[in-house]
């Protein structure tokens, strides 16, 4: 009988101990760890469970790695861990730790893409961007990407990339001359993309773009010469002039030069963004054929060549 009341004495203290250290445990997995600043650990693709506990544990996201891996089992997550690049904050405890990953909250990068830029300005821009891997094979011509700002994760590949904004502008060209208004001397989506990208290079003021559009539909109505000089400059260098035009350049016989050639170019300037191609399918409601620049920024908007005449010798006189 003593024999027996002391087993049962042991085996009730060792499950005590062992209910205490549980207790622990969860405890130490569920409060503060020793992280003082933001920590970013990038976990590939096949990583096991004992490498990325490691991983935290050299980062100085946890103090144990052997707790990470112990938690992970006990809490059945074990084999729910996703690769990705994640950033933890400080004093992020296990269980958050672990729970970051088992979400794939990961990190997220952006890009952005400015209005009027030309192909090879937007490849340096995605080439350098942060963690994006591979090279553009694809071919990409002006007009092709829409700018804006586009979000990508660690993994994802400059090729994804540029596929995913020739899929915005198709989207936005798409939903945009649907809805277009009637009577424009527009024939399809791509003519509109050109219109679109030599409104985006000739005014950098959004409240002006539908002005400037309306001269140029009012120009193709007449039959009129667009006279733009950004296709002037475009014709004689596409990846910047880097000079003021002269008389010469504009009288220079290219099939980019508005100036001598009757119609639209062959081909859009640069990548206008959703706003520009906006302008071109709905253009402001007005008579004007001419503007020039008035010194504040903006430009001077004219019906007649009298009256741009007097636009432009005000805009020459505040030139001197």
């Amino acid at each position: 009988m003593r024999l027996l009341l002391t087993f049962v004495v042991l085996v009730g203290l060792a499950a005590g101990v062992s209910f205490g250290a549980y207790q622990w445990f969860l405890g130490e997995v569920a409060k503060p760890g020793p992280l003082a600043a933001p920590a970013t650990v990038v976990i590939p693709q096949g990583t096991g469970l004992k490498a990325i506990a490691h991983q935290l544990a050299e980062a100085g996201v946890v103090r144990e790695a052997w707790m990470v891996e112990l938690e992970a089992r006990r809490s059945e997550q074990a084999r729910a861990l996703k690769p990705g690049e994640y950033r933890f904050d400080p004093g992020v405890s296990i269980q958050s730790a672990l729970g970051k990953i088992v979400r794939r909250d990961v990190v997220a990068h952006f890009l952005t893409i400015p209005e009027g830029l030309v192909t090879s300005d937007i490849l340096r821009l995605i080439a350098a961007a942060d963690v994006l891997q591979g090279d553009v094979t694809a071919s990409v011509k002006d007009g092709d990407l829409l700018p804006e700002t586009y979000r990508y994760e660690y993994g994802d590949t400059r090729g994804v990339v540029v596929a995913r904004m020739k899929q915005a502008r198709d989207a936005a060209l798409s939903e945009l001359w649907a809805g277009r208004a009637q009577g424009l001397p527009i024939a399809t989506p791509e003519e509109a993309v050109v219109l679109a990208s030599i409104v985006e290079k000739e005014t950098g003021l959004a409240a002006e773009r539908p002005k400037v559009a309306a001269v140029f539909v009012n120009r193709l109505r007449r039959s009129m010469r667009l006279q733009s000089d950004p296709t002037v400059s475009y014709g004689i260098a596409p990846d910047g002039l880097g000079r003021t035009l002269t008389r010469a350049d504009l009288e220079h016989p290219t099939p980019f030069n508005t100036y001598t050639i009757d119609r639209l170019p062959p081909a859009p300037i640069c990548h206008p963004g959703r706003a520009s191609l906006n302008a071109v399918l709905h253009p402001a409601e007005s008579n004007d054929l001419y503007f020039v620049a008035d010194g504040s920024g903006g430009h001077a908007f004219a019906a007649t060549l009298d009256e741009h005449n007097r636009n432009v010798a005000r805009w020459r006189q505040l030139q001197r």
